[in-house]
Order: structure tokens, then sequence, then C-alpha cells
């Protein structure tokens, strides 16, 4: 499924998802551990804007840019 804006609701969700973990290790500290979750969910993130970019076609900057207003703004 698509936004108005044709960006995937999965990478937006995932977006929102390395938005909350990175609030929680701001939350719980400056560990490596207290950050595992983000660095994860960054890995997931950036894996999956990489190959959205590239099925259509697009620069993962775009992409990345216009997934992190939607997920501000939604």
């Amino acid at each position: 499924m698509t936004n108005e804006r044709g960006l995937p609701e999965s990478l937006i969700d995932l977006q929102r998802t390395l938005n909350a973990a990175a609030e929680e290790a701001r939350a719980r500290g400056s560990s490596r551990e207290e950050w595992r979750p983000w660095v994860e969910a960054a890995a997931a993130v950036e894996n999956a804007f990489a190959e959205h970019a590239a099925a259509v076609g697009i620069s993962v900057d775009e992409l990345r840019s216009a997934v992190e207003k939607a997920a501000r703004t939604a």
C-alpha cells in the first residue's frame, strides 16, 4: 500500500520504528547496548530504502528525505 505521495507505507512504518528506537535509546542512556535496537532498525531501514530506490529508479537520498518527512507529518 502507498500513501498520497506514492511512498510505500511499509517504508514509512520502518522509519517510524527507527525514530521510536532512537527516542528510547536517548531516554535510556548512551551505551552500545542501549543503542543496539536503533542500530538494527537503521540497518533494516537502509536496506529497504536501497531496494525500493533501485526498484523505482530514484536515489536513496531522495527516497530517504521523502520518507522521513512523511514519517514526521503523518
